[in-house]
């Protein structure tokens, strides 16, 4: 009985060393080396991207109005986790920023979910009254979720503004 677990052990150990082995093989594989014109390697050495996925549709990438930006807006925002009390969606020029006031909410905890379609950045800006809760520059990829404090009623005040014309789309959620 004893020699059967030594085996089993050496074979476990074989079958480690064997996919650690082609663990290292794959990685160097994955590598692409440049060579001088004496026909040498060079000091050259970049990892070529194998990517399983589509590249992105630079048409993603542009900012759409009517029917097209109600569908994009529709879709760029994740289902909301709580009580959905305000949203909005639009269009800014490059260089221009757009604003939008909630309705007055009671003090309490809020997600805001911001999505953008832009070949660039965007700015949201989200202040109640002279406080700004929320500052941030988003990457137009995916949607963002963050968590606000009001602490006292009010209304909640959201600037987007863009370099480049782009979409934004957001929504506030009472949690």
């Amino acid at each position: 009985m004893g020699s059967n677990a030594a085996r089993s052990v050496t074979i476990q150990r074989l079958v480690r060393a064997a996919v650690g082995l082609l663990i290292v093989a794959s990685m160097v594989s994955a590598c692409e080396y440049a060579y001088d014109e004496s026909g040498g390697p060079g000091a050259a050495v970049s990892t070529a991207a194998v990517s399983p996925t589509v590249p992105p549709d630079p048409t993603q990438e542009q900012a759409v109005t009517g029917e097209d930006l109600d569908a994009w807006a529709r879709a760029a925002l994740p289902e909301s986790q709580g009580q959905s009390l305000y949203a909005s969606s639009g269009y800014v020029n490059a260089g221009e920023s757009a604003s939008g006031q909630t309705v007055s909410l009671p003090a309490g905890t809020y997600a805001v979910t911001m999505a953008c379609r832009a070949t660039r950045r965007v700015s949201f800006t989200v202040k109640a009254g002279d406080s700004t809760l929320l500052n941030l520059t988003l990457s137009c990829t995916s949607a963002r979720v963050s968590v606000v404090q009001v602490v006292k009623d009010g209304v909640l005040s959201i600037t987007v503004a863009s370099k480049f014309e782009a979409n934004f789309a957001y929504r506030v959620s009472r949690l």
